[in-house]
């Protein structure tokens, strides 16, 4: 933090539109932080702002967009909690996507880990201001007042109010050495709070993207081409204009950049349901494009036959041929995983208002600042002329870091001079979206006599989300390579490779993003490992991993193994792991390091008329201070449920360049009755908190498998499971 200031009131007041009277805090601070999906080096300069007025109610504004994560909840609990304020006379006022506010982007489960120590600071300054106005109001010293619970107190017994500080405190310098509170005094993080929007989304009073009404505003729905990056050659709209309700039918072009929109025929329409009718009786006819040639499964072979040869090496340590030359015994297996689709309950939608030079726009994004800017690169118009109000966002898992169907709300608008919303279809958002990447590994280990691990290979080949910001690029960026790279096992002889694959549709970031298919690969390899070594998989997890120690990393955060084997040790207590379960159930184990964050999982499966059931999960996180305990466990639970939809349905197929897959019908979550029980466990720690909301997922399916094999003695190396009629 390089500087934190009294800013002006009114300059405040402009930009929020807050209520007046009161103390208002900007803080500015630069810090360098990686973007560990974009893989981007970016600067942030966030600017947090905190609002007391006279009447002492504290208003705190949320720059992190609320998608069932809890955020607006846990970073505003932190600047409370240091300022020493009553939660009951907290609330939280959304930040629109201004720069001012820095990089709101909310992926990568960084949203407390980055900001949790400037909200701290941010509170810890305004109870010290507050100290320093009564100090003042009561000619007292300051060493002799303290703050609690909205008031200050002096150590006669004498206490004024927050509020009533106001205009003191509004006079006064920032401090420039900051005294934090002790965290063995803290009230609010580390405990379990309410999401403080949790009325509204039960009484359903909370407004989402979805949601948004504007006077005269129009619905738009959209025909885009059904193989990636195809456009219009030419369409007939004389049938869909004779649908009541449908007013006009635009052509939108593609815009050829990471986040552009696809391009193709507009239906405007003064209701939803015409506009989708319209949309249908469209007659359109397609330039498909290089990719009506994409076949996913001719592909898959394609990534097989390429991971089963030499590829670029991207770490390696030792020789594997000489481990491998030398073992007591080998094990090879190939591993292979569709695309996913990210599919949130809320599709995407958008409202936009081109008035002149301006717009402004109301979407559930979790990128405000992406959509702007793209905004302002479409109309020509400056980027403070383009407002991005956000939304709550009916799920978001990345899909909605990519602001395209924004941008197309803009264009509708623009064309016809009218706000617009742009409401795409469920079988819009499975057909047109940034899909997870497809991929093939394959793996080889060797044993020596004792069964211990002496050589290892893993080789990957999978599109790299880079594709979709560098078109070309065939290769995985470094940071993907390196959740395969970095993985922490004690092995004198190891070695990971890429292998080259083109990217055919769109790659974007998903939920726990290339862990999702490292995650599973290393951990049924390893159980695979661990059955050929006659040995219990936990325990031969834990030799895996080895003694405890830092590993070198080119992280920021380096991976402590001792961390890693200690969530495996409590997954495994709290599963009663070893123990007699009920006949027919088994458990099955799995543990990875992601976003900074150590998880381990124990699932129980038994086999009900030859389909799987998950009785139990129970998964431990060591996921440094835990702020908000109670967005914590909802994440794991979460977590859990996305992970095993993934295990069991996730899997989305390409033929003659089209998606296969059209909506929840044939893309399937699970449901109320496949939900398992989900226990979770946060271990105490007073590290700096790390990712929570991605961390929970690539355990899941491994854990899954391997406890099917324990059932079947059948090892299933591809996802999903509905492949094999298991669910």
């Amino acid at each position: 933090m390089n500087e934190i200031q009294n800013i002006s009131r009114r300059a405040f007041i402009k930009n929020m539109g807050l209520a007046s009277g009161g103390l208002i805090l900007a803080c500015n601070y630069t810090l360098f932080s990686q973007n560990t999906e974009s893989g981007t080096v970016t600067e942030f300069n966030p600017n947090l702002f905190v609002q007391l007025n006279s009447d002492g109610s504290l208003i705190i504004i949320a720059a992190r967009s609320e998608m069932g994560n809890g955020v607006r909840t846990s970073l505003t609990s932190v600047v409370a909690d240091e300022m020493e304020a009553d939660w009951n006379r907290v609330s939280v006022k959304q930040a629109t996507g201004d720069a001012k506010y820095g990089d709101q982007n909310t992926d990568g489960s960084r949203s407390v880990a980055d900001f949790y120590d400037t909200m701290r600071t941010m509170g810890a300054m305004t109870r010290m201001m507050l100290i320093t106005a009564a100090a003042k109001k009561w000619q007292v010293p300051e060493s002799e007042c303290t703050a609690k619970n909205h008031f200050i107190i002096h150590s006669s017994g004498k206490k004024i109010g927050f509020g009533e500080l106001v205009d003191i405190v509004k006079t006064l310098p920032v401090p420039t050495a900051i005294s934090y509170k002790n965290p063995k005094d803290f009230k609010y993080i580390g405990k379990t709070l309410k999401s403080v929007d949790v009325k509204d989304f039960a009484n359903g009073s909370a407004i989402y993207g979805i949601d948004k009404r504007l006077p005269n505003m129009k619905i738009v729905a959209i025909a885009r081409c059904p193989v990636t990056f195809g456009t219009v050659k030419s369409f007939n709209k004389t049938a869909a204009m004779k649908i009541r309700g449908v007013q006009d039918v635009i052509e939108i072009p593609r815009i050829e950049k990471p986040f552009g929109p696809l391009g193709g025929v507009a239906v405007i329409a003064s209701n939803t349901w015409a506009a989708f009718k319209g949309k249908e009786a469209l007659e359109i006819q397609w330039n498909y494009g290089k990719n009506e040639g994409y076949d996913s499964e001719k592909y898959m072979t394609e990534l097989t036959e390429r991971v089963h040869k030499a590829g670029k090496v991207e770490k390696e340590i030792g020789d594997v041929n000489k481990a491998f030359s030398e073992a007591a015994k080998v094990i090879e297996s190939t591993f292979q995983l569709p695309h996913l689709a990210h599919a949130p309950m809320e599709v995407p939608n958008a409202v936009a208002w081109v008035q002149g030079d301006t717009c402004e726009v109301w979407a559930p994004t979790q990128s405000p600042q992406s959509a702007r800017e793209e905004v302002s690169n479409y109309l020509g118009t400056a980027l403070d002329k383009v407002t991005i109000n956000v939304t709550f966002l009916g799920g978001g898992f990345g899909r909605k870091s990519k602001p395209d169907y924004i941008v197309e709300a803009a264009m509708v608008s623009k064309a016809i001079n009218a706000p617009v919303q742009v409401v795409w279809s469920r079988e819009d958002d499975i057909k047109h979206g940034y899909y997870h990447t497809v991929s093939s590994q394959y793996m080889k280990a060797s044993l020596d006599p004792q069964g211990n691990v002496t050589g290892w290979l893993h080789r990957s080949a999978f599109p790299s989300i880079m594709s979709t910001f560098k078109p070309g690029t065939d290769y995985p960026a470094g940071w993907e390579a390196s959740s395969a790279a970095d993985v922490p096992f004690a092995i004198k002889n190891f070695k990971v490779e890429s292998g080259q694959a083109p990217a055919m549709v769109r790659i974007g970031w998903m939920r726990s993003v290339i862990n999702i298919l490292h995650g599973f690969s290393i951990n049924v390899f390893a159980d695979e490992l661990a059955h050929a070594a006659k040995q219990d998989p936990l325990e031969f997890r834990l030799k895996l991993i080895g003694d405890d120690r830092i590993e070198d990393t080119k992280d920021p955060i380096k991976y402590n193994t001792a961390r890693l084997k200690n969530v495996l040790k409590m997954a495994a207590k709290n599963a009663n792991w070893g123990k007699p379960l009920p006949k027919g159930h088994v458990h099955g184990i799995a543990v990875h390091y992601s976003f900074y964050s150590y998880v381990a999982s124990v699932v129980e499966v038994s086999m009900v008329d030859d389909k799987v059931k998950v009785h139990n999960v129970h998964t431990v996180i060591d996921c440094g201070i835990a702020v908000n305990k109670d967005t914590i466990k909802s994440q794991l639970e979460g977590a859990a449920v996305f992970g095993m939809s993934l295990a069991y349905y996730g899997k989305i197929t390409a033929k003659d360049g089209a998606i296969e897959q059209n909506s929840y019908s044939d893309y399937r979550m699970i449901r109320m009755n496949e939900i398992p029980k989900v226990h979770v466990e946060i271990v105490e720690s007073s590290e700096r908190p790390t990712g929570v909301g991605e961390p929970g997922v690539p355990v899941i399916a491994p854990a899954i498998i391997n406890a099917i094999f324990k059932l079947t003695g059948k090892r299933y190396y591809n996802l999903p499971l509905s492949d094999y009629d298991l669910v």
